[in-house]
This record gives C-alpha cells, structure tokens and sequence, in this order.
C-alpha cells in the first residue's frame, strides 16, 4: 500500500506504462497534477527521483503549451546485460542505487523477489557499518561480485 502521495503517484506511471504494451507513456504534467489534487513540482519530483536510467527508464519533456513528458522504459538485452553492467560499473554506489538496479533486475526477471530482497538486506547502511565513502565502495564491490555470479552462472 503506497504510504505517500509520490508512492501513489509512482505506482499510477508505472501501471499505465504497463498497460500501454509499448514501454512508453506520454503525459502531461498539469493534468496528472490535477488528478492527483497536487502540485506540479510534485510530478517533477517524482519523475527525477522514481524514472531514472539507474531504475531503468528514459524521460523526455518537452515545456510550452503542448508540453508533455514522455516516459520510456528501457529494456536490457538479455545477451549483454549483466555483462554490459559490469563493464559499466561504478567503484561507488549509494543505498538507494544500488535499490533501484536490484527492482531493475528484479522487474526484469534478472533475480527473484526474494534474491532482491536479501541483497538489498545486505547492503543496507546499518549492516555496512563503516563511514562514507568506503561504506559506498564496500556497497559497490559487494552487489558487483553478485552480478558477476549472475553473469557467468546459469539455473
């Protein structure tokens, strides 16, 4: 159950990019406003925080009077995916990063729900209990020696 007005408003683009079949959602900013009896800074907010590249998504907007913003879902290759991230990889990655990549792999069939949540477990502030930046670092090596598991076994 979505405990916020953002949760809410997160949970209704994603339902509608599903629906549309195509991956991709185009709105405007002050009707979903107005449907949700909020302020259009609270769309904004909720798309640069919720629709990154790092949770998987692509936004586009376009400002004026046939302004939108387009969502788009981007979908990983399953040939190079995990092996595309890895030669990507970050030598630092925040808690909420490393959140978003594992919905990312989990939305996409990547790891389980449950695997999801035991990393995510893992790497939480609390159980990596060193100061900043090692703790981001830490954080970083961990979840990369996952995926690299990922990578080279298969089920």
């Amino acid at each position: 159950m979505p405990n916020n007005i953002s949760d809410v408003i997160e949970q209704y683009l994603k339902r509608i990019l599903e629906e549309s079949g195509l991956g991709v959602v185009e709105i405007q900013r002050s009707e979903l406003a107005e449907l949700f009896h909020c302020v259009p800074s609270q769309i904004n907010y909720v798309i640069s925080t919720r629709f990154t590249t790092d949770h998987g998504y692509v936004v586009e907007s376009k400002r004026g009077g046939g302004g939108y913003i387009r969502i788009r879902e981007i979908k990983l290759d399953p040939e190079h995916t995990l092996l595309q991230l890895l030669r990507n990889w970050s030598p630092e990655m925040s808690q909420s990063g490393a959140e978003a990549l594992l919905e990312r792999l989990m939305r996409e069939h990547w790891i389980t729900h449950r695997e999801a949540v035991l990393l995510n477990n893992m790497l939480r502030r609390e159980v990596l209990n060193v100061d900043l930046p090692l703790r981001d670092r830490l954080r970083a090596r961990l979840l990369f020696a996952a995926i690299q598991v990922l990578a080279t076994h298969e089920e």
